[in-house]
């Protein structure tokens, strides 16, 4: 089952439920998708534009979180991140920090990078390797810490 339509049958759950927080969480996402489908000429989504919307959407309700926080309105940032852990649940699941240095440790074997010259080498490649799978900001920083 697609990513579209698992979301369209948690609505209707979340509908039943009356589960305000996720039934508004999943309308952004099929929102986004919808906004997705008729931007470009292919009208159809791929698992992995899929996944890289659900992304966003997780990553921009966990930032805004973080700016409730910052200036103390707690009660704005629970919402968000309720809205964020419903929506997670539709990622691939993530990779634990030890996988990612694994994995930025071979690549940089692999293709010879010896210096931070070669980071956008290496981040090019791991970025589509481990992508759903990591956030790109710890990738980045695995690869700093072992290419100096």
């Amino acid at each position: 089952m697609s990513l579209e339509k698992a979301i369209m049958e948690q609505m209707k759950t979340a509908m039943k439920a009356k589960d305000t927080v996720a039934l508004q969480a999943l309308r952004a996402v099929k929102s986004a998708f919808l906004l997705a489908k008729t931007e470009g000429a292919n009208h159809e989504l791929t698992e992995q534009d899929e996944v890289k919307i659900i992304q966003k959407q997780v990553k921009q309700r966990k930032d805004s979180a973080a700016v409730f926080i910052e200036q103390g309105r707690e009660d704005l940032a629970k919402p968000e991140l309720a809205e964020a852990e419903i929506l997670s649940q539709f990622l691939p699941e993530a990779m634990s920090e030890e996988q990612i240095e694994q994995a930025v440790i071979a690549t940089i074997a692999k293709i010879g990078a010896s210096g931070m010259k070669d980071m956008g080498k290496v981040m090019g490649i791991l970025s589509k390797e481990l992508a759903g799978k990591a956030d790109g900001k710890i990738i980045s920083t695995f690869v700093k810490k072992n290419l100096m």
